[in-house]
């Protein structure tokens, strides 16, 4: 069972393929801006890698946000195409979410703009903080309440340490505890306001 695994709600683009609940590989780098024009290419590459096509896919499993407006849109809207066209499930996850270090608290966080963060706060399937919006302030408030969390995500523009982690490696340990959308043009992105 070949799974497709995609996200783009941040600067980097992530594209993945999951067999047997293992990763099987994936491509996962910066593309700000590019998201659009290299996520359907490095698909290609990976089924093609692999000596696979798209019907050898039997499920998508993407990143539905939030994160950057359009960068939500491009891997929702792929993962939709395919779907449709092949028939097959897909099964939306925060974008959140997914950049949690599975065995310990996490906060996850994106850059929301205006001093503001994106903030999802994970450990394994449980949610601790569901995502929403704070201001810089408050997120760097919560953290110093919390300092047995780890941090994830692109954290710079706090003035933090990023804790690295792999979103495809946290989707595949999440996948058995996703559930599919009841169809796929009923996945939509996820755009927080505050």
């Amino acid at each position: 069972m070949v799974t497709l695994l995609l996200d783009s709600a941040g600067t980097n683009m992530s594209v993945g393929l999951m067999e047997n609940d293992q990763l099987l590989d994936e491509i996962n780098e910066e593309a700000w801006q590019r998201q659009s024009e290299k996520m359907v290419p490095a698909i290609d590459d990976l089924l093609k890698k692999h000596q696979l096509n798209r019907q050898d896919l039997e499920k998508i499993i993407v990143g539905i946000g939030p994160g950057s407006y359009t960068g939500v849109r491009i891997a929702v809207t792929i993962a939709k195409v395919i779907a449709v066209a092949l028939k097959i499930d897909i099964y939306p996850v925060s974008s959140l979410r997914i950049l949690a270090h599975y065995e310990k608290p996490t906060v996850c966080l994106l850059n929301a703009r205006s001093n503001r963060s994106y903030i999802g706060v994970y450990e394994q399937e449980k949610t601790i903080l569901a995502d929403t919006i704070m201001s810089n302030e408050e997120v760097k408030n919560y953290l110093s309440l919390h300092p047995d969390y780890l941090v994830s995500g692109k954290i710079s523009y706090l003035g933090l340490k990023e804790t690295p982690q792999d979103p495809l490696v946290t989707m595949v340990k999440l996948a058995p505890s996703l559930k599919a959308a009841p169809e796929a043009l009923a996945v939509n992105p996820v755009y927080l306001k505050d």
